[in-house]
């Protein structure tokens, strides 16, 4: 279904219902035998739903039933966990860096099932705000504490949609906009329409002291190709055929969730606003930490930047 301005969803509808597909990867990747990150609440979020399409790939085998429209598709699942194992661990060490490097008020947009807040070493001091959909965190917040699961630093859930006015709720909550803040934005961007993303840095960096650092999964110039997104979708209405058949939870094509539109180039734009900004691609963040896509399932190859800067 279309994306509208003032939608909304729970953890199993629209763009909440991503959040635990990319918990299905991650909980693939914690439990491989040799894990690049490790998060044991991917697992507990997933028991906690029930089934759905993110179950189709949460199991110990893709069910024969799909394999059989596309014997590629386990490896395009496994590049697909590859490279959540590598985008979550950019951000954990982005994260851990800035920790390290003194910074104690962190902010995660659109958290999603993010728990970070939940598994990271963080110091003493640091506080850690989450920004979402009200029933997303709430879902979150109350599976974990159902599990026993305490925050290892200050938490604060800051229920609010990116689309509102979410520098005065976070400003409400608490935050400091005089102290050094560390952002995130990840899996976030091409949910956003392209102004949308242009006011979600303007507020980031007003809100942003010096010392600052911002850490972004952002769309490069070839993320919305035409001709990739038509076979993404003809892939996707195929799988879900299927699945169909296998579970009664439908999750939306991700492709109408996204705005297909031309947006800003984030490293540019931190830049021009006075950011030291580096970026890297998807295919050399993965094969920094030892991760590859085949080049039989090469279309799955994310067409991601990740960017990092500093104010």
């Amino acid at each position: 279904m279309p994306r509208t301005d003032d939608d909304s969803w729970d953890i199993t509808e629209s763009v909440g219902a991503t959040a635990l597909g990319v918990a299905a990867a991650r909980a693939a990747e914690t439990e491989a035998a040799h894990p690049l990150i490790e998060d044991p609440f991917a697992r507990v979020f997933l028991d906690s739903v029930g089934t759905g399409m993110w179950s189709v790939f949460s199991g110990d085998a893709v069910p024969p039933e799909m394999t059989e429209i596309d014997p590629d598709l386990p490896a395009r699942w496994q590049a697909m966990v590859d490279y959540m194992a590598a985008r979550t661990a950019f951000f954990d060490r982005f994260f851990v860096g800035a920790a390290d490097a003194g910074i104690r008020q962190v902010v995660i947009l659109a958290a999603g099932l993010d728990s970070r807040a939940w598994r990271l070493p963080w110091p003493d001091g640091v506080t850690v705000y989450e920004i979402d959909q009200p029933k997303v965190l709430e879902f979150k917040s109350s599976t974990l504490r159902d599990h026993g699961a305490q925050p290892k630093a200050g938490h604060v859930s800051v229920a609010v949609d990116l689309r509102q006015n979410w520098p005065h709720a976070l400003r409400k909550a608490g935050f400091d906009p005089s102290a050094p803040t560390a952002w995130s934005a990840e899996g976030l961007l091409p949910f956003l329409p392209a102004r949308a993303q242009d006011l979600l840095f303007e507020r980031i960096h007003e809100l942003s002291a010096a010392g600052s650092r911002v850490a972004v999964e952002a769309t490069s110039s070839d993320f919305f190709d035409p001709e990739r997104l038509a076979r993404q979708r003809e892939q996707m209405r195929r799988y879900h055929e299927i699945a169909a058949k296998l579970h009664t939870i439908e999750v939306p094509d991700f492709q109408d969730l996204w705005y297909v539109e031309e947006h800003a180039d984030v490293g540019d734009w931190l830049r021009a606003h006075g950011w030291r900004a580096s970026a890297e691609t998807a295919h050399d963040l993965m094969a920094r930490y030892g991760r590859h896509v085949p080049e039989s399932v090469e279309d799955t190859r994310p067409r991601s930047l990740f960017v990092t800067a500093e104010r």
